[in-house]
């Protein structure tokens, strides 16, 4: 028997390419699948794939009378923390590639996992290409003293900023403090306009038709600017390959584990 996995937000964008790679797999097993869509309908002919034998799920609990060992949550930012801490209380570890939450989520969140002694590995991005463009960033922090981030991402994207920046503006904040020029405070005009602060750096949401996922860290000399840059294409293909190796993983980890790049670069 595989690593028993269940999928919440199953035939979602992401979740839907994570759960044929599943369901395709010998090394995973899937026993259960949670969305708002098609309850009741076996999930394999749901994605277009062989009849699976599973049938999907409206709730968590619902999903989890089937034995579990890990959660793989891709829904909205409403409801995955509820559901995260209500999988680690059943003994369930989780992989989280909901974006949306907070620092203090994770607080809540990363309390409950020591307290079970359970893992949660979560992601604003599990793209393998995205994880280096954040450790690229962190590493230049090291050395340069000023950045900004640009987050782009389609018209109906709902959070701003998005999880991955989110959670490299909160790391970047752990290498270096942001030099701005001039402060907010003197800034002429609506400060708005200098984006959002995100643990001392500017984080700029552009949310337009046309883009998928994108995001730019920009570091500023005198005379020198240096630009790290990821954009994602128009499937979750990307994010296939992160979100299963979070998923072995998770089964070595208590507590919780922000970042794929801690995963790849752990060393």
């Amino acid at each position: 028997m595989g690593i028993r996995v269940c999928v919440a937000g199953a035939t979602g964008w992401t979740g839907s390419a994570v759960t044929g790679a599943i369901l395709a797999s010998s090394e995973f097993q899937l026993v259960g699948a949670i969305a708002r869509r098609d309850v009741g309908r076996d999930i394999g002919e749901a994605l277009g794939h062989e009849r699976a034998n599973l049938n999907i799920v409206a709730s968590l609990e619902e999903a989890l009378e089937i034995p579990t060992d890990v959660l793989i949550d891709y829904t909205a930012p409403d409801m995955v923390k509820d559901r995260i801490l209500a999988a680690l209380d059943k003994g369930v570890r989780v992989v989280v590639g909901t974006s949306g939450l907070t620092a203090s989520d994770y607080a809540d969140i990363a309390q409950r996992a020591e307290a079970r002694k359970l893992g949660v590995i979560a992601a604003g991005n599990f793209s393998i290409t995205a994880a280096l463009a954040k450790h690229f960033a962190l590493i230049a922090a090291q050395y340069l003293p000023s950045w900004e981030i640009i987050d782009y991402a389609s018209a109906a994207k709902i959070d701003a900023p998005s999880g991955t920046t989110r959670e490299l503006a909160e790391e970047l904040a752990t290498i270096s403090q942001n030099q701005l020029s001039v402060s907010l405070e003197n800034t002429h005009g609506p400060k708005e306009a200098r984006g959002a602060t995100i643990d001392g750096t500017q984080v700029h949401s552009i949310r337009l038709p046309s883009y998928t996922i994108a995001f730019e860290t920009i570091f500023g000399l005198p005379d020198e600017r240096l630009s790290i840059r990821h954009d994602a294409g128009s499937s979750a293909q990307p994010y296939v390959s992160g979100t299963l190796l979070a998923a072995r993983k998770v089964l070595e980890v208590n507590g919780l584990v922000r970042g794929l790049d801690r995963l790849l670069f752990s060393a």
